[in-house]
C-alpha cells in the first residue's frame, strides 16, 4: 500500500453504478464522468507551517469524501483505482 506524505491522502475512488437514461439506455463509460467520492485508505502526517509545526490532518483513514474534478493524480494499485490527493482538493466528509 502507498503511504502519502505531508498532507496528501490517498483515495480509493468508489465508482458510481451503472447509469441508464430515460429511455432505458445504458450509458457506456467512455461518457460517463469521473466519480468524485471515495474513501479515504491512508493519509499523510500533515502539513508543516514556515515555523515548522505540523498541522494534524482533517480526515482519518475510513471516511468517505467529496473531492476536486481534476485534482490529485490517478493511481492504480492492484486492480483498484485510487487518487492521491493534496488535503485542500478534499471538499466534504460525507457524515
Amino acid at each position: 500500500m502507498l503511504k502519502p506524505l505531508g498532507d496528501r491522502v490517498l483515495v480509493e475512488i468508489i465508482e458510481e453504478a451503472e447509469q441508464k437514461t430515460a429511455g432505458g439506455l445504458y450509458v457506456p463509460d467512455s461518457a460517463k464522468e469521473k466519480s468524485q467520492r471515495g474513501k479515504v485508505v491512508a493519509v499523510g502526517t500533515g502539513k508543516t507551517l514556515d515555523n515548522g509545526t505540523k498541522v494534524a490532518m482533517e480526515v482519518k483513514e475510513g471516511d468517505t469524501v467529496y473531492f476536486a474534478k481534476y485534482g490529485g493524480t490517478e493511481v492504480s494499485l492492484e486492480g483498484k483505482n485510487y487518487s492521491l490527493l493534496s488535503e485542500r482538493d478534499l471538499l466534504a466528509i460525507v457524515e
